[in-house]
């Protein structure tokens, strides 16, 4: 697999230029122009007027031939290209890549601790991913949701792959687009932090070739932090329902995430978890398994099509 091309000019002159085309100078009140334009968006000219900055050094910046700025300056280009408060965080980052400490921990071993918690839960589906949506642990809900993730190899057992390649993820997401932008703007926020990570380049270089959605959206910088929300999700062993979701800092690892789904006690979305619980424990106690890291298959008596969607993607 080839990794994703470095581009020489680096991720804030990339961030700019993506969403300087973006802005309409309808968007900003300008005057409209009698000169055709050949790209879609404001031009470097407009920007660097809206931010109050000089045209040569604005360009400077979006080519990549200086590769940070004053906190102020950067607000002033958020401003202009306007920004929300995620985006404007984002592009802080990536201008203060250089000087920023990133840390040291291991995002791939889940200490015991967390594991005990995984298991402790009740009627709520947990998973633990690292920063490039690579699933590390999980519940007894949490791989009857997702399908068997035991028998799914390590390298492919990453949420944004899974979300554009995996059968069943796909189908499971009732507003699958919002999802899977959501996921393309947590690899972005990633690679702003650390835009040389061999793994990270591997699996854009991967999605990106394979579907045109996820090579969309991530040319266009998509960036929005969400550590809560609400989904519809439609499994095939227990029909549509929806669940409440939070991603928590893990206490014992700043590189890792862990994200918990819940029901009000209940309605019937909750007894969706609870249907789908007692179907993954018969499975449990058939392979004869634990609570963590098991797998969820298909109950003997289910249809065969949904032996057939909760297959692992090769």
């Amino acid at each position: 697999m080839n990794s994703m091309p470095i581009n020489p000019r680096g991720a804030l002159a990339d961030f700019l230029t993506a969403r300087r085309a973006l802005v309409s100078a309808a968007d900003c009140n300008l005057p409209a122009s009698n000169c055709m334009r050949r790209v879609p968006g404001l031009r470097r000219e407009e920007v660097a007027h809206l931010a109050g900055i000089s045209a040569d050094y604005y360009r400077r910046l979006e080519q990549g031939r200086v590769r940070t700025a004053s906190p102020a300056v950067l607000h002033a280009i958020g401003r202009a290209l306007r920004l929300n408060d995620d985006q404007q965080l984002h592009l802080l980052q990536l201008a203060q890549h250089d000087v920023i400490e990133r840390g040291t921990d291991d995002d791939s071993c889940v200490t015991p601790q967390v594991q005990r918690l995984l298991r402790n839960l009740i009627d709520t589906p947990a998973l633990v991913f690292n920063r490039y949506l690579d699933i590390l642990a999980w519940n007894r809900l949490g791989s009857a949701l997702l399908g068997d993730l035991s028998a799914i190899e390590p390298q492919h057992r990453n949420y944004a792959r899974m979300t554009f390649l995996h059968p069943h993820t796909r189908a499971m997401a009732v507003d699958w687009e919002s999802r899977a932008q959501e996921v393309v703007s947590s690899l972005r926020m990633a690679a702003g932090a650390d835009p040389d990570q061999p793994r990270l380049r591997e699996l854009v270089a991967e999605l990106s070739a394979r579907d045109p959605n996820f090579r969309t959206w991530w040319e266009q910088h998509l960036i929005t932090m969400r550590p809560f929300g609400r989904c519809r999700l439609r499994h095939p062993v227990v029909g549509q329902f929806e669940v409440d979701w939070h991603a928590l800092n893990s206490p014992d690892n700043t590189e890792q995430a862990i994200v918990l789904m819940s029901a009000p006690p209940g309605g019937t979305d909750h007894a969706a978890i609870r249907a789908l619980d007692a179907w993954a424990k018969q499975q449990r106690l058939s392979a004869g398994g634990g609570a963590v890291r098991t797998t969820a298959r298909p109950l003997r008596h289910a249809p065969r099509r949904v032996a057939d969607d909760l297959r692992p993607d090769r």
